[in-house]
């Protein structure tokens, strides 16, 4: 291999390379990281953070990012939780449903208030011209401001939201077999939001102009693409996989809080960058999104596994986010 493509080829693959030396390093220290019971819990926890990197990614293609997700997330999970509590719980946030509410309103109404919130980054980014980091940063803080209103609302004061009813407990954590292997519905759900989610970025106009506006904006729209419509397009799409996010990851961890989505956009925008979407825009793969949010949390459960101090996790998390997007800029440079 001449020196010129090896070392092309080492930037490209650096930090997979880095992350696959510190989790074959877990797996020195602990072998027993590698049980199937921990590659279950592995998958599960990153389902629900992929679905919402699904959304995010659509962002950095525009060369942008959204800061709100996790919150946006929150205040839709404790949506969700509050109108799922257990009809026998004597302390529900709504007494008066006395009979089990069907599944899917609080799905509908999940997506809807995310998209309510994902409208707002949108009309900012889109309309007002604002920097996707500052308008979604204003809406993570609308966000969580409802949030915290919301479940301080409880005619006992601020609580978890929990006690859910079993058949939502059901949905998100059950699991079917397959040729005796146990497969969590989780992880159906992350491959079904990823297959339409292929579909949306390779064979529909959405898709292809939003790689043309995130690769150059200004021919994009010489050429007749719509931009702002786009923009709103992306920013909806993202509004419903925030939603079933949020719902689904309500479901698992079965207690809805005002920190629920806290620092779950920076796992989202880890993920994404580490799967090869470039803050540079115009470039980015579902499969790629899908190995970068594994990736990533392999890392922060073999940090969690092997007992690593939390405060240390955050600088590893730190870390990692830097390296990404420092190798992310030099392929950039390196193309110009």
């Amino acid at each position: 291999m001449k020196t010129g493509t090896w070392n092309e080829w080492l930037l490209n693959y650096s930090l997979y390379i880095i992350l696959g030396v510190l989790i074959v390093g877990v797996v020195v220290v602990e072998p027993t990281f590698l049980s199937f019971y921990n590659l279950s819990n592995i998958m599960s926890q990153a389902s629900t953070r992929g679905i919402l990197a699904l959304g995010v990614a659509g962002m950095i293609v525009y060369t942008g990012t959204d800061l709100s997700a996790g919150r946006i997330l929150g205040c839709c999970a404790a949506v969700s939780a509050s109108l799922l509590q257990s009809v026998t719980y004597s302390a529900r946030m709504y007494p008066s449903i006395v009979d089990p509410m069907p599944l899917l309103i609080p799905l509908v109404l999940s997506i809807m208030v995310a998209i309510f919130f994902c409208a707002i980054n949108a009309f900012g980014f889109a309309v007002l011209k604002m920097h996707p980091f500052i308008i979604s940063l204003g809406t993570q803080l609308i966000a969580y401001g409802a949030l915290c209103l919301y479940i301080d609302s409880q005619a006992g004061g601020a609580q978890p939201i929990a006690n859910l009813d079993p058949r939502y407990i059901y949905i998100v954590n059950g699991a079917f077999e397959l040729s005796g292997v146990r497969i969590p519905f989780l992880v159906l759900y992350l491959a079904v939001c990823s297959g339409i989610m292929w579909i949306i970025w390779n064979k529909t106009t959405l898709g292809k102009n939003m790689f043309a506006i995130g690769g150059n904006p200004e021919a994009a729209a010489v050429s007749g693409v719509n931009v702002t419509r786009n923009i709103f397009g992306v920013y909806t799409v993202a509004g419903v996989l925030y939603g079933i996010a949020a719902y689904l990851e309500a479901g698992r961890v079965q207690s809805v809080t005002t920190s629920t989505g806290l620092n779950y956009d920076l796992d989202a925008i880890s993920g994404c960058v580490i799967g090869g979407v470039s803050f540079t825009g115009g470039v980015g793969t579902i499969p790629g999104i899908l190995l970068g949010v594994i990736i990533l949390q392999v890392i922060n459960y073999s940090l969690y596994y092997l007992g690593i101090n939390a405060y240390i996790q955050y600088i590893i998390k730190g870390l990692i986010i830097i390296i990404a997007v420092a190798i992310d800029l030099r392929k950039y440079i390196n193309k110009k």
